[in-house]
């Protein structure tokens, strides 16, 4: 399988957490970035952190941390930018990178594999997540060579990842759902709330996908 950089996205404002950053939320005796880490340090190298403010912060995990491209917390686009242009520096021999959200531990562990597999001989392209027939942008194949272009993109005031990823050929891939001891659980499940923290660790003392 080809080389492909990992980005994962911790840039957003966690203010359904309650402020603060909701990735250094405790699950299962460890914060919540570190399974977000396990899981995509599997598929994809080097790994990069997309975050703002003081890096210090994600000092304990040894990770480079790249802040978002542009300064107006302007969503997932800023962050895949920001990772597209570490990645031309530190993997030039990748493609690809691939996103993942900092608050989603039970992701596939097959993602970059099965992202991979429905490029085919198409280049640039872009491939994006889906489960239960809902697109999930977070969760993406991204081109290292549609750099420039989404930097105009967002210069033009392009926010939405879907209006970007119109514009070019791209691909979705359906993940089945994940089975925790006999609860089905879409894969891309996210913690936003205190709520959604207290359900990963029920389901974590259940059988694991």
């Amino acid at each position: 399988m080809e080389r492909v950089a990992g980005v994962i996205l911790a840039g957003g404002l966690s203010r359904r957490m309650g402020g603060g950053d909701k990735s250094l939320r405790t699950l299962s005796g460890k914060p919540l970035i570190l399974h977000v880490i396990e899981r995509l340090g599997g598929q994809a190298g080097p790994i990069a952190l997309n975050a703002n403010g003081d890096t210090s912060r994600f000092s304990p995990f040894g990770l480079p941390v790249i802040p978002d491209a542009t300064t107006d917390f302007a969503g997932p686009l800023a962050g895949v930018l920001a990772g597209l242009r570490w990645a031309a520096e530190a993997a030039p021999d990748a493609r690809f990178i691939v996103t993942a959200a900092c608050d989603t531990p039970f992701f596939p562990s097959d993602l970059v594999e099965k992202l991979l597999a429905s490029t085919a001989a198409t280049y640039p392209c872009i491939v994006l997540a889906a489960s239960g027939g809902n697109a999930h942008p977070v969760f993406g194949l991204w081109p290292v060579a549609l750099a420039d272009d989404l930097a105009l993109s967002l210069e033009a005031g392009t926010r939405k990842v879907l209006n970007w990823t119109d514009r070019h050929p791209h691909f979705i891939v359906e993940f089945a759902f994940a089975n925790f001891g006999g609860t089905r659980v879409d894969p891309f499940f996210n913690a936003n709330t205190p709520e959604d923290l207290a359900e990963a660790e029920r389901l974590l003392t259940m059988e694991a996908p």
